[in-house]
């Protein structure tokens, strides 16, 4: 009898490396990786057609796959988080000095408005410099992982067949929002001073983390083999478990339901300030059927 195959979406991570090399392994199935670079092209697919068993997700593509009542359960493990405070950035060429203070009224490019870095960049301009999101013109590249999902009258669409960063470079923009495609150019600076203190200070006063992806399965593999559910659970935890976090550093992988809760909560509620999603959830409501499924595993 052949050993069962799952598919799964992953990009390599030091908490992944250890399945992705093949140390960790499960006598129970196989892993089909799908290494996708960038990883967010990954996210449509699964958000839309479930196209694999397994799938790192964005946490904002998961809350409006939750509204939009799509086959996908989210596990508590986050996969990928950072401080997001260095993430837009102006050209010195077009503007002396730009701050949050000065965006009202300028035009910010943003790959997709419900990208994740770009919702957690807003709220860092609304609620720690007081910015009226409304009063920016908030211009996109593509659309939502969700086709259900329609943007806000203040966002617009570039023309087809142009990028953010040259629009950035060329001053057609005044401010980008990247992420690991910041470019290393002296020209190129941060809206927010001081950008890596003020991640590490929100962070020592909220103590909370600002998750970008999390881990999610089709709901027929946990509705039907919640077996195999545990096993991939226990699988990521033990991979993680190979790359300890030094001493002293934030955990920005965690795993578990009640180290990834509080963080949880704030990005449901500024998905629901930034009207990416109409209503508020509990975690409780989106963690119900993993949790049931994992119990004190997790």
């Amino acid at each position: 009898m052949s050993k069962l195959t799952l598919s799964c979406a992953l990009k390599r991570y030091p908490t992944t490396e250890g399945l992705l090399s093949g140390k960790v392994t499960s006598p129970q199935f196989d892993l089909d990786f799908h290494e996708i670079e960038p990883i967010h092209d990954a996210f449509k697919p699964m958000a839309r057609e479930q196209k694999f068993d397994i799938s790192e997700l964005a946490v904002f593509t998961f809350l409006q796959a939750h509204v939009y009542k799509k086959p996908v359960v989210l596990l508590p493990v986050v996969l990928a988080s950072r401080f997001q405070h260095g993430c837009i950035v102006y050209n010195t060429d077009f503007h002396q000095e730009l701050t949050p203070a000065s965006l009202r009224g300028k035009k910010v490019g943003v790959r997709a408005y419900t990208q994740t870095t770009g919702a957690w960049v807003r709220n860092i301009l609304s609620v720690e410099h007081g910015l009226d999101l409304e009063s920016v013109e908030w211009v996109i590249f593509e659309g939502a992982h969700l086709a259900e999902y329609e943007e806000p009258s203040f966002v617009t669409r570039a023309p087809a067949g142009t990028k953010l960063l040259p629009m950035l470079m060329s001053g057609q923009v005044d401010a980008g929002i990247l992420g690991n495609d910041l470019p290393n150019d002296p020209k190129i600076k941060p809206v927010i001073p001081d950008a890596a203190k003020a991640g590490r200070a929100w962070f020592d006063k909220t103590g909370q983390l600002p998750i970008n992806h999390m881990l999610v399965v089709k709901r027929d593999l946990l509705r039907l083999r919640p077996d195999l559910v545990r096993e991939v659970y226990s699988l990521f935890k033990r991979s993680k478990e190979l790359a300890p976090v030094a001493e002293g550093a934030i955990d920005m992988r965690p795993i578990g339901y009640d180290a990834i809760a509080p963080s949880l909560e704030v990005v449901i509620q500024l998905a629901y300030e930034q009207k990416l999603i109409p209503t508020r959830f509990s975690v409780d409501e989106l963690f119900a059927e993993s949790r049931a499924v994992l119990g004190d595993l997790a």
